[in-house]
């Protein structure tokens, strides 16, 4: 019995099943149904989506991004670029100020999409800002060909990959002070690269903020209008007008409660494929699959607000997302109390406000704020109040403004979503090690040891983020060796 409950005389459905219909999943289905396959997604929740599904968590009328909320990785993706989320319906909203960082005292760093007034409102510190981004953005999309390739074909650019190398020693590193002088531009820094759930100062926390920050001086923080559910939903269309098939509300449990098939594609962690697979796979593969890391946790928090955030600094009220914990200090400590497995008394929160530019997220008048606090891994706590208190430290009436919350603690995140082990939404600990090998040491991180097997969640290269190129890259693989086609260059 297949994905759909239904099995032909020769006991294949089609020639591909892809399990999962996050943007990873959905990316594997369309490159293969692109190459004229019949391919079929089999989905265990009820919708799709994955980590991009927008739905009303609060009150009726306020919608809110489960888990992703905005994409400047939508924007870098080689892929989603050539599929063209405009021309599929997808309206891409531009924030005047892709990024804030709020600091004590009503001021605040302000990531600007033109890097010549970043580096102006930046004051002393704004050439450094200028010569450390300056030339990244310059390059911009060499910098996401490399930093979404496979990590395995690396795309050879040597200025992209010497002046990368040397911010990266410089800001995962003690020297990461050198440049500045002031206290915004580094805090700024910092929050981006916090985004890794990861003490900052290290290479692939500094790699996350490097690229993050280039995107919002090159293509911006967007947000899509009506929900990320846009973005997952624009794919399913234009996979089924291909003749894909997706089953929703269908849980694998095991291999063998799919039909035959010549690949099966498997947007899960490792721990998943462990679950799925694992009395089918050599025990050394087995072995290492259990050792890859998992990181620390996020505890979700959606509120729906009466008003927009009343933020002290001026600008914060422009910027999409907002990086809320202080200094650079204050943010090091933080990661580092987490990553011990202990709570922040003040931790890092990072927070969207979609209502900046998107009407349709509440009723008129009305606002939703997504956010989440780093909290350590499988943690059952919930935190909204530190989030709350956070907010309140640099918009103070924040709190007067809440008429509904919806709390989903680490613990919770790993039920709602199985690839969220431990409350971990980047499908695995950002080291630099695990940036390669991803979910285990091998020269092809995405076939499995089982003939026509592969996995394509953001457990493999290159990692979290809604682009859809870990997808891609085990698709364009199965294409060759199960296939034999040439996938087209992206």
């Amino acid at each position: 019995m297949g994905c759909a409950g239904e099995q032909d005389q020769g006991g294949t459905v089609t020639d591909a099943i892809v399990v999962g219909a996050g943007p990873n999943g959905l990316a594997a289905a369309l490159v293969l149904a692109n190459a004229g396959l019949q391919v079929e997604i089999c989905e265990a929740a009820s919708t799709i989506g994955g980590g991009a599904r927008t739905a009303e968590l609060t009150l009726p009328g306020f919608r809110h991004d489960v888990c992703s909320a905005a994409h400047p990785m939508a924007l870098a993706s080689p892929f989603l670029r050539a599929f063209d989320l405009a021309r599929h319906g997808v309206e891409m909203l531009q924030p005047p100020v892709a990024y804030a960082h709020p600091l004590d005292g009503g001021r605040a760093g302000l990531a600007w999409r033109d890097l010549d007034r970043t580096v102006e409102g930046l004051g002393r510190d704004g050439r450094a800002w200028k010569s450390l981004f300056g030339p990244l953005v310059d390059r911009w999309q060499r910098l996401s060909g490399l930093a979404l390739s496979d990590q395995r074909h690396i795309p050879l650019d040597l200025r992209v990959m010497a002046s990368l190398g040397l911010r990266l020693v410089e800001q995962g590193s003690p020297l990461w002070n050198l440049r500045f002088r002031t206290q915004a531009a580094p805090a700024m820094l910092t929050g981006v690269s916090s985004h890794a759930s990861s003490p900052p100062r290290a290479l692939a926390p500094a790699g996350v903020g490097l690229m993050l920050a280039t995107l919002a001086h090159a293509v911006g923080w967007p947000i899509p209008r009506g929900g990320s559910q846009a973005i997952v939903d624009a794919m399913a269309a234009e996979f089924t007008r291909l003749g894909g098939r997706i089953f929703t509300d269908h849980r694998v449990r095991k291999l063998s409660d799919l039909p035959r098939a010549r690949a099966v594609l498997l947007d899960v962690s490792p721990a998943g494929l462990l679950d799925i697979a694992g009395d089918e796979l050599p025990s050394r593969y087995a072995r290492r699959l259990r050792a890859f890391r998992y990181g620390t946790a996020a505890c979700k928090v959606d509120f729906a607000l009466s008003g927009p955030v009343p933020w002290t600094a001026e600008g914060c009220d422009q910027a999409g997302t907002l990086h809320v914990i202080g200094s650079r200090e204050e943010a090091l400590a933080a990661e580092r109390e987490v990553a011990a497995g202990r709570h922040a008394e003040r931790p890092y929160v990072l927070v969207v406000q979609p209502g900046v530019v998107d009407e349709t997220r509440a009723p008129k008048g009305h606002h939703t704020l997504w956010t989440y606090a780093h909290v350590p891994h499988d943690s059952p706590r919930d935190v909204s109040e530190a989030i709350i208190a956070q907010i309140e430290r640099f918009a103070p009436g924040f709190r007067d403004l809440i008429l509904a919350k919806h709390v989903r603690t680490a613990r919770d995140q790993a039920r709602h979503n199985p690839n969220y082990i431990g409350g971990d939404i980047g499908g695995g600990a950002l080291t630099t090690w695990q940036l390669l090998a991803r979910p285990a040491p091998r020269w092809d991180p995405y076939t499995t040891p089982l003939r026509g097997v592969y996995i394509c969640s953001a457990s493999t290269p290159p990692g979290p983020g809604v682009h859809g190129m870990s997808g891609v890259h085990a698709a364009r693989r199965a294409l060759r060796r199960r296939f034999g086609i040439e996938p087209p260059a992206i």
